[in-house]
Formats: structure tokens, C-alpha cells, sequence
């Protein structure tokens, strides 16, 4: 990393920038060090913490925090030592909940500088850290109708009836019909309080799809496919393009818009200029064990030891091939982990949105 162009750590619209240290990387879980202030380094006195509110109490401030219950090992640290570094330099004192009970980390100290100070730092190792977690969730678009469904099983009955001799087609590869979507991002939600914030903030985006769409319905037409590597005789994931009828951009807007709000409030993280959007129609995540044994108790796959398929034939057959063409449906719905029921909101729009556990399987809780 460049000294003089150092990567920024954005906390709650706050701008930090991130050191080079010896310990940057963790390769075990327990083994965690903090590399706090140099020697004879003071806090900053005019440190503030806009964020949380640090409440004035007889014995001096008080500020308590949400915390993931996962992430309490990395504040504490190996034996502790983490958070001991943490409260001799900001000379504060650090409540953490015990292993398995959930609460806020409550900082207290002398000063308010002092405990916003600390409340900062927390902050940065808690982003470090999440970032290393991998997603939980993923925002998307259902393509769910019933005409998208019938289309899409047109279009796998053609496919296994033609290139069934391809090698690694089967019918095993092929999304569920029920489960078909465009994924607009990716998060990583560790406890239900964030998964109510995803969807409190996924509602707050009512007002500007209204304003894109102009409360009108998108037409939506699903024709044609791609692959998303170079060799189309080694493929794993084949998807159909989707795209408005209407000549608008409008799609594409929304899910630019939606990454655009969901980075801004720290549940996403940027990773392209624009959404590409796709709905997954084959994956070799999806297959089956050839072997017939339950692998990882669901009889599928590791990402790491996935087959290709061969899709040439499959592209130079069904290349234009079109799926269905519709409207918009006219509600929302936000799904949380474990359950897509788990939050029970409907929310009623024009588009409908869901928040969904992840797994190669969609919707269904995680072995």
C-alpha cells in the first residue's frame, strides 16, 4: 500500500484512514492483536463520536454500542489483550457480554474524549473485521411469475433434450424454477438486529423507485443468455438477460440506486461501477454428488470442487431464446436468514424486492 495514498475506512459517514501494520492479517480467529497508538500517543481530545450518544453519568460518560455477538472475540482479542490495549490507551473501561448472551458493549470512562475515542476504535476493528465475514444475504429481484416460470421450464426441456450428452449437463444444474432472480448485491447481515435494519432501510427506498418508475409497472422481457467466464466449453454459471421493454433504463437505475443507498449506510460494499444484471438459470453449484452421498448434508457440491459444463451447444441452440414477457408485480417482500418469513414484511410497491439467506439453493437456511 502506498504511504501517501493510504485506503480510507468510511464509519458512519466518517472518513478514517487505515495504517500499514505488521499485524494486518489474521490467519486464525484467536490469534488477535489491536496495534493501537504509538508510544507517548494521546488520544485526540477533540475526537467525537457523532454516531452514538455518550450519556453523562455520576461516575463520568457512559456509551454503549450494537455489537454482533461474532465479532466480540476480535474486541477481545487473544487472552484479552486486545481489549486491554484498548482501554490503557483511551483509558476507559470495556463491558463485553459474556460468550453466548447477547447485549451492547458498553464503554465508560472519565472523560468524553475518552470514551469517544474508544468507541471510534471499536468501530474500525469491528469494519476490519466484518469485511474478512463471509455475505449472509443478498438483495434481489424475483423473477418468479408464473410466465417466467413456464418459460424457463420450456427452456430446460430443450436443453436436456438436445445437450443432455454435453459434458456435465444434467438436470441437477438447473435453478429452481420457484427461485429464479436478479441478484442487485450481496451483504453481510451477523444478527437479526442487522437484518431488521436491512430491511427498515430497504424500505426507506420506496420514494425514489417511485420517482424512477413513475408508479407504473416495468414491462420486463427475459430473452437470451450468457456465461460469465471465457471458455464456453468450461462453464458454471449460465444466466438469461433481462431487459425493460419499454426502452428505458429504469432497472438498471434502481439497482444502482439501491447499491448506491445500501453502501452509503454500511451494509454493502462497492465492488462495481454498475450492477450487472443477471438471473441464474444453471450453476454447477447446484449439482448434485455423482457419488450419491450426502456431501455437506444436502448432497451437493463444494465450491471448491465444482464441475463444468460444456455449453456450446447449449448457446449456439437456445442463444436467443425467449423466456416471457411481463410487468413488474406490485409489492415488496424482505426475507431474513433462516427463514424467509422470519420478518413477515410486505410492503406494497411497484417492484418487488426480497432480502434472502445465502445459499446456492435460494431461501433455504444454511447447513
Amino acid at each position: 500500500m502506498d504511504v501517501l495514498r493510504p485506503s480510507l475506512i468510511n464509519i458512519h459517514g466518517r472518513i478514517y484512514r487505515k495504517n500499514i501494520t505488521k499485524d494486518e492479517e489474521y490467519e486464525e480467529e484467536e490469534d488477535i492483536s489491536y496495534v493501537g497508538p504509538t508510544e507517548n500517543e494521546e488520544f485526540d481530545s477533540e475526537e467525537s463520536c457523532d454516531t452514538h450518544f455518550i450519556e453523562q453519568t455520576d461516575k463520568g460518560f457512559q456509551c454503549a454500542i450494537d455489537v454482533p455477538s461474532v465479532l466480540y472475540k476480535y474486541i477481545i482479542g487473544k487472552k484479552g489483550e486486545t481489549r486491554k490495549c484498548l482501554e490503557t490507551d483511551t483509558k476507559t473501561s470495556i463491558s463485553i457480554p459474556k460468550q453466548g448472551l447477547e447485549g451492547p458493549i458498553v464503554i465508560t470512562g472519565s472523560h468524553q474524549a475518552a470514551v469517544s475515542s474508544a468507541v471510534t476504535r471499536i468501530e474500525i476493528l469491528i469494519d476490519n473485521f466484518r469485511k474478512k465475514q463471509p455475505f449472509t444475504h443478498f438483495l434481489s429481484f424475483p423473477l418468479n411469475d408464473p410466465k417466467i416460470q413456464d418459460g424457463f421450464l420450456s427452456f430446460k426441456d430443450g436443453i436436456l433434450e438436445q445437450c443432455s450428452q454435453d459434458h456435465g449437463v444434467d438436470g441437477s444444474i438447473f435453478q429452481n424454477p420457484a427461485k429464479l432472480h436478479l441478484t442487485v448485491g450481496t451483504l453481510t447481515l451477523l444478527d437479526d438486529t442487522e437484518v431488521r435494519k436491512a430491511c427498515q432501510h430497504l424500505q426507506e427506498c420506496r420514494t425514489f423507485i417511485s420517482d424512477i418508475t413513475g408508479s407504473k409497472p416495468l414491462p420486463l422481457e427475459i430473452r437470451g443468455i450468457e456465461y460469465m467466464n471465457d471458455d464456453p466449453a468450461m462453464v458454471d454459471i449460465l444466466y438469461a438477460k433481462v431487459n425493460i421493454n419499454d426502452g428505458s433504463d429504469n432497472l438498471q437505475v434502481i439497482a444502482d440506486r439501491l447499491v448506491e443507498y445500501f453502501v452509503s449506510v454500511g451494509l454493502m460494499t462497492k465492488q462495481w461501477d454498475r450492477v450487472k444484471l443477471h438471473g441464474t438459470v444453471m450453476n454447477t453449484l447446484f449439482r448434485k454428488d455423482s457419488t450419491g452421498d450426502e456431501a455437506n448434508g444436502q448432497g451437493r457440491q463444494a465450491a471448491n470442487a465444482r464441475e463444468a459444463f460444456d455449453a456450446r451447444n447449449i448457446l449456439k441452440n437456445m442463444f436467443v431464446f425467449f423466456i416471457a414477457d411481463i410487468c413488474s408485480t406490485s409489492f415488496w417482500r424482505v426475507g431474513a436468514k433462516h427463514s424467509v418469513s422470519l420478518t413477515k414484511i410486505l410492503i406494497r410497491l411497484h417492484r418487488l424486492l426480497r432480502l434472502c439467506r445465502k445459499h446456492p439453493v435460494l431461501l433455504r437456511e444454511k447447513a
